[in-house]
């Protein structure tokens, strides 16, 4: 269980670079996330091929693992726009309501009993995005388009972790990435016809960010967290994935100076967010120490 918990960080910790990277990008967000597809799954099936990691799966698991890779897909545009239309700061708090979504979902997808601690938790998330939100009207596009990304990404989690139970990682993530960029080429044709940009080549600096994105941030980061799964729940990994709005928040205001921009409302908000990572963590420690 440390072990998983320790992977789990470390995932959290590289995951809190993806916002940095977001802004250096100058790709628009549907065009970064295709671009960070291509190299990951192409890195994955390189990689996991000649490492001799990748399982044989059915059909019906390939088609599954498609459809949760192109939720994963979405995920990624939505929270790239949400940076792109607000900051990092705003966009990497939003990511925050997994939790909450999370805690609901997760018992009606596995039909186990609600967690009321887990909800009461959640909620206090929510809370702090709404005073984020109540106080400071002028992210409202960019806070939309992070609680959607959310909620894509605890569907992600929930059903990453069934698959998880039976085959290894490394199978899961070349399988679900590989799905959803194909998914995601087949409507970029769509995507750029209503949001237009003026080049769809990256720059020499854009492929510099693009690579470490993929290898630091996606690679590694998802073998970790899909390490961790085996172990731990999916409400347990995503309120852990609090912590990354708060390293994002930090490499904001340490990279782009986002303090200035941000009004007393904000870091109340962020507070609460973090008191409710604080009582999730002796929570999990209560109910270990009593055999739970």
């Amino acid at each position: 269980m440390k072990k998983s918990f320790i992977q789990l960080h470390i995932a959290v910790f590289l995951a809190g670079f993806t916002g940095i990277f977001g802004k250096l990008i100058t790709l628009n967000e549907g065009l970064l996330v295709w671009y960070r597809l291509l190299i990951t799954a192409a890195t994955m099936w390189l990689l996991f091929f000649f490492t001799k990691k990748l399982q044989r799966i059915s059909w019906k698991d390939i088609i599954r693992l498609t459809g949760v890779g192109f939720l994963a897909a979405l995920h990624w545009v939505t929270f790239y726009g949400a940076i792109k239309y607000s900051n990092i700061s705003v966009g990497v708090v939003c990511i925050s309501a997994v939790g909450f979504f999370t805690a609901v979902i997760e018992p009606i997808i596995t039909v186990k009993r609600l967690n009321k601690v887990e909800v009461a938790l959640g909620l206090l998330v929510i809370a702090g995005i709404y005073i984020i939100f109540r106080f400071d009207p002028k992210y409202k596009i960019g806070i939309a388009l992070g609680i959607t990304c959310a909620l894509l990404v605890s569907f992600v989690m929930i059903w990453m972790r069934g698959f998880i139970q039976r085959i290894n990682p490394e199978t899961v993530l070349t399988y679900q990435l590989s799905g959803g960029f194909l998914l995601l080429s087949a409507c970029m044709p769509f995507y750029l016809h209503y949001f237009p940009t003026s080049y769809i080549i990256p720059v020499a600096k854009d492929w510099v960010w693009l690579f470490i994105l993929a290898w630091l941030c996606s690679v590694l980061a998802f073998q970790l967290t899909g390490y961790a799964l085996k172990k731990l729940s999916a409400f347990t990994v995503n309120l852990s994935f609090n912590l990354e709005p708060v390293y994002g928040i930090l490499f904001a205001f340490l990279f782009y100076n986002e303090g200035k921009d941000l009004n007393v409302s904000f870091f109340i908000g962020l507070a609460i967010i973090i008191i409710s990572l604080v009582l999730h963590i002796l929570y999990l420690k209560r109910n270990a120490a009593s055999g739970k």
